[in-house]
């Protein structure tokens, strides 16, 4: 199995592959899809996470993921919400060491119950009855 870290796969990702970018990122379909039309927004300087990021950048980032979901609405009437997350440190579930933002289309009845949402996260956190 080929280490995605050496060398970064994300610093030779192909312009071709590029679905949308701008001077400081840009963005890609995921590799491994928790649904269709899953995308990445990756910044062009090699930087590990998202706290690592300057402000200019998480500006171009921000200005791709609404680019993004514009499009996806676009192309899938189905979708009806989203799901934007990072992952920072091996303990979150970073597997990359170059910081990247999933935009993760989301459909009415994808799973059974969605509220909790990115608090699945911590599986026996997600659903939660909401105090008075």
């Amino acid at each position: 199995m080929r280490n995605p870290n050496n060398p970064c796969i994300f610093c030779f990702t192909k312009k071709k592959e590029y679905l949308f970018e701008n001077e400081l990122a840009y963005a890609t379909t995921d590799t491994y899809p928790v649904s269709k039309f899953h995308s990445l927004i990756i910044p062009k300087r090699c930087v590990k996470n998202y706290f690592d990021l300057t402000s200019k950048e998480i500006l171009a980032c921000d200005r791709l993921i609404k680019k993004l979901k514009k499009k996806i609405e676009m192309n899938d009437k189905s979708v009806k919400g989203f799901n934007i997350g990072t992952n920072s440190g091996k303990v979150a579930g970073q597997s990359i060491n170059h910081c990247h933002i999933h935009l993760i289309p989301r459909r009415k009845n994808d799973v059974k119950n969605p509220q909790g949402g990115v608090r699945a996260v911590i599986s026996a956190k997600q659903h939660y009855v909401r105090k008075k």
